[in-house]
């Protein structure tokens, strides 16, 4: 088996779509239909609005910490940041992990965003 799509509740569509509309093409997605993206290979985002007067996005609370995103070079990683920033979203800088090369973004909600470059030869995940 294999994870085929990742549902993100968010506070706001007419809020969040704008900050996913600018960072999913960036890595590799493509507009399906309204709320849902995909990467050509059978895997899906899709975002639905939350319900009111529920809990927000807490980073080290219980549930999905954030999602990662493996670059294809550091190149990558700096285009990502430069088309977010130039789109007017904030964006931190890009941070040196050791030899890999990292963003972490957050959407409007406090979702987490990672976007890293790997060398040849260092794992992703120890």
């Amino acid at each position: 088996m294999k994870i085929d799509h990742v549902t993100l509740l968010v506070s706001s569509l007419d809020r969040s779509m704008p900050y996913y509309e600018h960072l999913l093409p960036l890595i590799g997605f493509s507009k399906k239909k309204d709320h849902v993206w995909t990467d050509g290979s059978g895997f899906y985002f899709q975002f639905l609005q939350a319900k009111p007067d529920t809990y927000p996005y807490e980073r080290y609370g219980a549930g999905m910490n954030h999602l990662g995103f493996g670059a294809s070079s550091p190149d990558q990683v700096h285009s990502i940041r430069t088309a977010m920033q130039t789109a007017g979203f904030e964006v931190p800088d890009v941070q040196n992990l050791g030899g890999a090369i990292a963003l972490f973004m957050k959407d409007p909600d406090g979702i987490r965003f990672e976007i890293t470059y790997y060398p040849p030869g260092m794992a992703v995940v120890d």
